[in-house]
C-alpha cells in the first residue's frame, strides 16, 4: 500500500512538472516566439535544471510537439463546444466561426500547431488520439449526409486553416473576415438532411 501511494504521488509530480514546462513553452511562445523557446530558457524560466527537463522531453522539439497535441485537445473540445450548442441549423458556421476565433486568440499555439517542422503524424495510424479527436468535429458535421464525408471535412479544415493562416500573417485584412465566413458556408451548406452542396462562387 505505502509503495503504491509512493508511486501514484511520484506519477503525480512527474505529470504536474511536464504540465509546467508545456505551459511555460507557450508563456514564452506568446511573448517572445518559438525560435526562444529552448531548454535552457525553460530551464530559466521555471527553475528546473536542464537534465530535469530531459528527463521529461528528449529535446526540444519534444517539448514543441507536446503543445501542438495540448493545442489540437483545446481545438478539438472549442469545436465540439460550437457544435453542440446550436440546436438546429448554423452548425457549419458555428464551427467555422469558433475555428477562426481560436485561431486568432492563439496565434503562437496554432502557429506551432501547423506551421513549425514537428515530428506529429497526420492521417496515420500513430496519429495522436487528439488530432483525431479534432478532426472528428469536421466529420460530424459531414457524417451521414455524404458518401464523401471525409473528403468534405478535409476541405472545410483546408478552407477554414488557409483562412486562418493568411489572417495570422496578415496576408488577408482582418476586415473582411465576417464576409469569407458567410461565403465559406455558402460553398458548404448543408439543407436539411440532403446531401451537402457546393455552391459555385458567384
Amino acid at each position: 500500500m505505502a509503495n503504491n501511494l509512493i508511486a501514484d504521488r511520484k506519477l503525480r509530480d512527474k505529470q504536474a512538472r511536464r504540465a509546467q514546462i508545456i505551459r511555460a513553452a507557450r508563456r514564452i511562445a506568446e511573448r517572445e516566439g518559438w525560435p526562444n523557446v529552448t531548454v535552457r530558457r525553460l530551464s530559466d524560466e521555471i527553475s528546473y535544471s536542464q537534465p530535469v527537463l530531459y528527463s521529461h522531453f528528449e529535446s526540444r522539439e519534444g517539448v514543441l510537439a507536446a503543445v501542438a497535441i495540448e493545442g489540437f485537445r483545446e481545438l478539438g473540445l472549442a469545436l465540439e463546444k460550437a457544435r453542440k450548442r446550436v440546436r438546429c441549423g448554423g452548425t457549419i458556421e458555428s464551427v467555422a466561426a469558433a475555428y477562426l476565433g481560436f485561431a486568432a486568440s492563439s496565434p503562437a499555439l496554432y502557429e506551432v500547431m501547423f506551421s513549425l517542422s514537428l515530428n506529429v503524424p497526420f492521417g496515420d495510424a500513430a496519429t495522436p488520439p487528439e488530432l483525431r479527436f479534432a478532426f472528428s468535429q469536421f466529420m460530424e458535421l459531414f457524417q451521414g449526409q455524404s458518401s464523401k464525408s471525409e473528403v468534405l471535412s478535409e476541405l472545410f479544415w483546408a478552407s477554414l486553416h488557409g483562412i486562418a493562416e493568411l489572417t495570422r500573417t496578415k496576408r488577408f485584412p482582418h476586415s473582411r473576415q465576417k464576409e469569407r465566413l458567410r461565403e465559406l458556408v455558402l460553398l458548404f451548406h448543408l439543407s436539411g438532411d440532403e446531401t451537402p452542396v457546393v455552391v459555385k462562387a458567384r
